[in-house]
């Protein structure tokens, strides 16, 4: 009689087309699915040199060496030299021949 005992009562013919039967099985081997699944890793195993830290010294470099480039440029003993403007004739006097001038730079 032990052997009876051991083994389940059949189910009754029909049983496996119930929806709540088919979902509630469904449930079960997504919910197992998800449990046993590989969880992905929030961190490198190890530190990754080239894709985090050597890029932002590239840039930190690049940009101190602009900055020196710019306060070289913009030393003011680098500047060229300002040529004085000539002194103006006053308003209202032309040179002579100023009009002949003028004629022959148009015709040109």
């Amino acid at each position: 009689m032990k052997q009876k005992e051991k083994l389940a009562s059949p189910e009754p013919q029909g049983a496996w087309i119930k929806p709540e039967t088919y979902v509630a099985a469904l449930v079960r081997t997504r919910s197992f699915r998800r449990t046993h699944r590989e969880r992905p890793r929030t961190q490198p195993e190890r530190p990754r040199l080239l894709l985090s830290t050597v890029p932002f010294l590239v840039l930190i470099a690049l940009l101190a060496i602009l900055a020196v480039g710019i306060m070289v440029i913009a030393f003011p003993g680098n500047q060229p030299i300002q040529k004085p403007k000539p002194t103006s004739h006053e308003p209202g006097i032309a040179e002579r021949g100023w009009f002949q001038e003028a004629q022959k730079s148009f015709h040109k």
